[in-house]
C-alpha cells in the first residue's frame, strides 16, 4: 500500500484552477490522453469526476444516498476520489470530493461538506480498483432500467449498434445477498466483472468501469439506454439479436476506451457549460 505523505494536501491553495479542455486523440489511437503533471492529471479527473455526478443527477440516476463514481488517483494509486454521503449528485463540485485510501481512511476531507464515506462506495470500489490496475474510474448507482434490467438475472443482447458495445464485454453477478457493506462482497463483485467493462448486479443495478472518468461514466450512460431499449423490445414482441460476428465487428467499432473519450465529450461540454459552479 502506498504511505501517505505526512500533513500533504492534495487541493490547490486558495480556489481551483480554470477548467482543463479535453484534447481529444485522433481516432484509431489507443493512448488515452495524460496531463503533463500529476497535480493537472488529478485536478482533470476530479473536474470530470464533478461532471459525471452532475450528468447522473439530471438523468434523474440518485436514489437516496445510493450510488458512486470514484476515480483513482495518479499518484496515490491504491487510493481513489470519490463522493460524500449526504451531498445529492447534482450538487456536487470539485472540493466536495474526497481522496479515500485503500483502507478506507479518509486522507483528504471535502472542503466544506461533512466528510461522510459511503460504506457500500468503499466495499465496492476499493476492491475493484485493487483487482483491476487498469481501471481509472468506475461507476455505479441504481438507476431504473438498470435495476429494472437486473431483476431479470440476464446479460444483454446485442439488439442495437449501441448495445453491442457491451457485446461479450459485460458480466451478471447474481450473488445479491443486501447491502454491500463489507469489502468480501466488493471482492466477488470485482471477480464477477474480471476483465470486462461492465457489470449486472442481479437484483441491484448496474456498473461500470473504463481506463479514464470520460469512459466510465458514458458507459453508464449507455448500459443504462441499452437495459432500457431491450425492456421496451421485449415488451413490444420477440427480438431479433444481431448475429454474433456482426455484434463482435460493432462492439471493436463502437465499445472502445477511445469511443468513450468522444461519447462522453459533448455531455462534458453542455454541463460545464450550465453549471460552472461544479469547478469550485
Amino acid at each position: 500500500m502506498t504511505a501517505i505523505p505526512a500533513a500533504r494536501s492534495f487541493t490547490a491553495s486558495g480556489p481551483h484552477p480554470a477548467k482543463i479542455e479535453s484534447v481529444l486523440p485522433p481516432f484509431g489511437s489507443k493512448e488515452i490522453p495524460q496531463q503533463p503533471t500529476i497535480e493537472l492529471e488529478r485536478l482533470y479527473r476530479k473536474q470530470r469526476l464533478a461532471a459525471g455526478y452532475r450528468l447522473f443527477g439530471r438523468y434523474g440516476f440518485d436514489m437516496g444516498g445510493a450510488g458512486h463514481i470514484t476515480a483513482r488517483d495518479p499518484e496515490l494509486t491504491d487510493h481513489f476520489w470519490v463522493n460524500p454521503l449526504g451531498v445529492h449528485f447534482s450538487r456536487i463540485k470539485v472540493s466536495d470530493l474526497m481522496l479515500v485510501s485503500h483502507a478506507g481512511e479518509i486522507v483528504q476531507p471535502p472542503a466544506k461538506a461533512p466528510a461522510r464515506l459511503n460504506r457500500a462506495a468503499f466495499a465496492i470500489h476499493s476492491q475493484l480498483h485493487e483487482a483491476r490496475p487498469d481501471v481509472i474510474a468506475a461507476a455505479h448507482s441504481h438507476s431504473l432500467y438498470g435495476k429494472a434490467w437486473s431483476a431479470l438475472g440476464r446479460l444483454l443482447d446485442p439488439l442495437t449498434q449501441d448495445s453491442a458495445a457491451f457485446y461479450d464485454d459485460h458480466a451478471l453477478f447474481e450473488e445479491f445477498s443486501g447491502v454491500v457493506l463489507d469489502t468480501s462482497e466488493g471482492q466477488k463483485i470485482a471477480k464477477a466483472l474480471g476483465p470486462k467493462k461492465a457489470v449486472i448486479l442481479q437484483n441491484h443495478g448496474i456498473l461500470t468501469v473504463g481506463q479514464s472518468v470520460e469512459a466510465a461514466v458514458w458507459r453508464y450512460l449507455a448500459l443504462e439506454n441499452a437495459c432500457q431499449a431491450q425492456l421496451l423490445a421485449e415488451a413490444a414482441g420477440p427480438t431479433k439479436p444481431m448475429p454474433p460476428e456482426v455484434a463482435k465487428h460493432t462492439a471493436g467499432q463502437v465499445g472502445t476506451e477511445l469511443g468513450g473519450l468522444w461519447s462522453f465529450q459533448p455531455y462534458w461540454d453542455i454541463v460545464t457549460e450550465e453549471e460552472p459552479d461544479l469547478f469550485d
